[in-house]
Order: C-alpha cells, then structure tokens, then sequence
C-alpha cells in the first residue's frame, strides 16, 4: 500500500533566496515569493506543515505597477473603532515604503488567519535598496524572469 509523504517540521531544509524586483510586475514577483514561502517549489510540500524558505527582495522601490495600479489601487485598513477607516494608495506607498507594499501583496496571497501564515510570512525580508544585511546566510540569487 502506497501512502502518501508528510513532511515532519524537524526534517526540512532550508534555504535563503535573493530576488531582486528591478522591473517586474507586482503581482508576479508576489506570486512567485508567496509560493517560495510556502514551500510549493519542493517536492515535500504539506499544506498544514511551514517547508517554505527564506526569501529577501532587494530593489523594491523599482518594482513597476501595470495599468492604473498606481492612482486606483487602494489598501484598506480599519481600527475597529468608528470612523476607523484608513486608505493608502499603491502609487503613494511605492513612492514611500515600497517595502510595505510588497509586504501587503505577499501577505494577502499566505494562509492569513493562522499560525503558519504568519510563520510563513516571518521569512520574508523586503528591501528597497540594493543592500540587505542578510550575507552571512549565503542566499542564492534567484532569477525570477522564467518563473513568471
């Protein structure tokens, strides 16, 4: 009888990648980190088990928008208190913290109401420089352009 493989949290490998942003779509390069993160790349990928990976991205601030993103798009975000409504706009917060707005993206694409989500998205490390403090961890630069 064939069963199949469930990955134990003691058993998996992990590893640091470096994707540099510089002229991609921002729902591309979201897709391609939220996948890494989960671990879907490997082939030990279990659903309720954390087996993603590290991922920094560097050069956020040059990441592109498509279409009207920039003036259209709009983040939400309530206090739970009346007239708790507050907005940004994707043009505005890649102009200011283009860190947020990558962190944003990705983080709507994790399991968002658990435990493994927010471990999950504890490995990500997003830059808008060149420069990450992150080398003693040897990441592998990963070239993103064939993924998407």
């Amino acid at each position: 009888m064939r069963t199949t493989f469930l990955a134990k949290p003691g058993e998996i490998e992990r590893k640091w990648y470096v994707i540099d942003a510089t002229d991609i779509a921002l729902g591309r390069l979201s897709s391609v980190v939220a996948s890494i993160l989960r671990g879907k790349n490997k082939p030990q990928f279990t659903p309720n088990v954390d087996t993603g990976d590290n991922v920094i991205v560097i050069n956020a601030s040059k990441l592109k928008l498509t279409g009207k993103k920039a003036s259209d798009k709009i983040y939400y975000r309530h206090s739970q208190h009346p007239g708790g409504l507050k907005h940004e706009i994707a043009g505005d917060l890649l102009r200011d913290n283009p860190a947020r707005l990558v962190e944003y993206s990705v983080k709507k694409m994790l399991p968002t109401k658990n435990t493994l989500g927010h471990q999950q998205f504890l490995k990500l490390h997003v830059y808008a420089g060149e420069e990450h403090p992150h080398l003693a961890q040897k990441p592998e630069v990963l070239d993103i352009s064939n993924l998407i």
